[in-house]
């Protein structure tokens, strides 16, 4: 197989002071990329802040001849997002790769937790990568070349107690990338979404301790490389790696039941056949919300 390179190309991973965004960096490096290393330095839960992270893995790029630079910006607010971007536009004139990975944690059960919980965790997750991918975007498009790669959660997409911000701003991002995939279609900007299953220092309060070693960041790195690669020809997906697990994970919608609208439709009709209605039996995956209203409409006789 081919060797995968990012010679020449310029990536920014945010969050990339530890855990998972340090082994993107370092692997995107290994490979040619010239990175910006984005870390805010602060604690898990996304207090305090602080220069050692960002710098000390800029220094293990430049140590194995890699080039790198540092930023201590939050993605949380727009001007922060934006001088990010412009880290990379000033080192190295241009920006190809951007990898939303900066987080944080706030877990409490729904009714427990605090509005600030939700704000904060919103702020840095689905506002971070959205005020990121605003400022990357114009960029990729006029360089007609771009690759974004988010982070979603299994507990976004799947529900997890506990964490109803979190998996709310992980939701959101998913459907931030299916619009990104259609405005970035025709200037070859390419964004998808992956659902890492990995021991850092977030996942550690919800992980047991005898399957981090298992779930080791590295094992995630090589999908979210190959996405920000110029062999990634796919927009849209959202893709699930950990342990040596590899696959992608999408909406499906059943065939369903067609009812004419020309007569009344009644709660008992739709009781009446709720085994249909509720099967995904022959699912589809639809490419935008037009294609998926053009097959609810497909019973109708439009003329």
């Amino acid at each position: 197989m081919a060797e995968v390179r990012f010679d020449d190309r310029i990536a920014v991973v945010t969050g990339a002071g530890g855990g998972l965004g340090r082994e993107y960096a370092l692997l995107l490096a290994n490979r040619g990329a010239k990175l910006v290393i984005n870390d805010l330095g602060g604690a898990m839960d996304g207090t305090g802040a602080g220069t050692t992270a960002a710098e000390k893995v800029c220094q293990e790029i430049k140590d194995a001849g890699g080039e790198a630079v540092p930023n201590y910006d939050s993605v949380a607010d727009l001007e922060g997002a934006q001088n990010i971007i412009k880290t990379a536009i000033d080192a190295f004139g241009k920006v190809d790769i951007l990898v939303n990975n900066a987080g944080i944690l706030r877990d409490k059960s729904f009714v427990k937790m605090e509005m600030e919980d939700y704000d904060k965790v919103i702020a840095v997750h689905l506002n971070g990568t959205f005020y990121c991918c605003k400022a990357a975007f114009p960029h990729m498009r006029d360089n007609a070349y771009g690759r974004i790669v988010s982070a979603a959660s299994g507990a976004g997409v799947y529900g997890n107690f506990g964490q109803a911000n979190y998996a709310a701003a992980k939701m959101g991002i998913v459907g931030l990338t299916h619009v990104l995939k259609q405005e970035g279609a025709k200037y070859n900007i390419m964004a998808n979404v992956i659902v890492p299953i990995a021991g850092t220092r977030m996942t550690a309060t919800v992980m047991p301790p005898n399957l981090l070693e298992l779930f080791k960041p590295e094992f995630v790195a090589p999908m979210v490389a190959w996405a920000c690669s110029e062999k990634c020809a796919f927009s849209g997906y959202t893709f699930v790696a950990g342990a040596g697990y590899y696959s992608r994970t999408a909406f499906m919608e059943g065939p369903g039941v067609f009812f004419s609208p020309d007569e009344p439709i009644t709660l008992e009709m739709v009781d009446g056949n709720i085994d249909k209605i509720t099967s995904l039996e022959g699912a589809a995956t639809y490419d935008n919300a037009t294609a998926q209203t053009a097959h609810a409409l497909s019973h109708l006789n439009l003329g």
